[in-house]
């Protein structure tokens, strides 16, 4: 095995077998308990540190850092750094609806050397490593009128750009998953996934899938031109759009800026 993609595989392992055990096993109100706060400072389920647990092991015994959605920020000292989600979509596991994803970013000095994305439940997996070549595999869709549009649900503050992005787009999904709806954009499945301007998504919920949907030809960006960053605080958001193309991700980046003047 290249790079780190042993380790990747066996936390994505640790992750899914959790995963099936708590589904299998748990009800729905207690893979939902709350149990506290998470590192980003939001409501923990039990679900997300039942998942996220064996997956800590893993790293500790390999010695690097972590950056996790609910651990939050563990320094050893290491050039190495994971950034990880356990559970993507935990509202929709939790509650029985099985569309949530693990991932996890090998990060080597502010740089994502490799990748891994699985699909909690099923055996769809994304990897990709920086050094595999571009291969094409998004739609390559520039226009957003026709296209297949995933989003973030509507908020009050982002109902505007979300309302003109579903008028332009001409089907819509919410999956509730920002990491699976981004690799289905890598697997050009979808033309594009967006948060409509909530400054929802942190780097937990980027850095994966951007080197996934990269290396597949498309593009990942902030919809207010923010570069994302790799420092440890979870506090950091951003408003991230995953498109099968540059311009198309720039189209709607730029219809969530106008939209949010008005």
């Amino acid at each position: 095995m290249r790079g780190f993609t042993e380790i990747l595989e066996q936390m994505a392992h640790a992750a899914d077998a959790a995963y099936r055990y708590a589904m299998a096993h748990m009800s729905s109100a207690e893979r939902s308990a709350d149990i506290g706060l998470g590192g980003d400072g939001t409501p923990t389920m039990f679900l997300d540190r039942h998942v996220e647990d064996p997956v800590l092991d893993i790293i500790a015994k390999f010695g690097a850092n972590v950056l996790s959605e609910e651990v939050g920020w563990v320094d050893r000292g290491s050039a190495v750094t994971m950034v990880i989600d356990p559970v993507d979509g935990t509202a929709n596991s939790a509650a029985g609806v099985p569309i949530s994803a693990f991932s996890a970013a090998v990060v080597v000095e502010d740089r994502v050397v490799e990748a891994l994305c699985t699909w909690l439940g099923t055996a769809h997996r994304w990897h990709a490593s920086h050094d595999d070549p571009i291969m094409p595999r998004t739609t390559q869709r520039t226009d957003l009128r026709g296209s297949s549009l995933s989003m973030l649900r509507p908020r009050p503050t982002t109902w505007r750009a979300w309302s003109e992005l579903a008028q332009t787009a001409e089907r819509l999904r919410i999956l509730g998953s920002s990491v699976i709806e981004g690799c289905l954009v890598a697997d050009g499945s979808i033309d594009a996934f967006c948060d409509p301007g909530g400054d929802i998504h942190r780097i937990v919920d980027i850095a994966a899938m951007q080197l996934v949907v990269e290396k597949a030809g498309g593009r990942v960006i902030d919809a207010h031109g923010r570069p994302f960053s790799f420092e440890p605080d979870l506090s950091l958001r951003w408003s991230g759009v995953v498109a099968a193309t540059p311009d198309l991700a720039d189209t709607i980046a730029g219809i969530i800026r106008w939209t949010s003047t008005r």
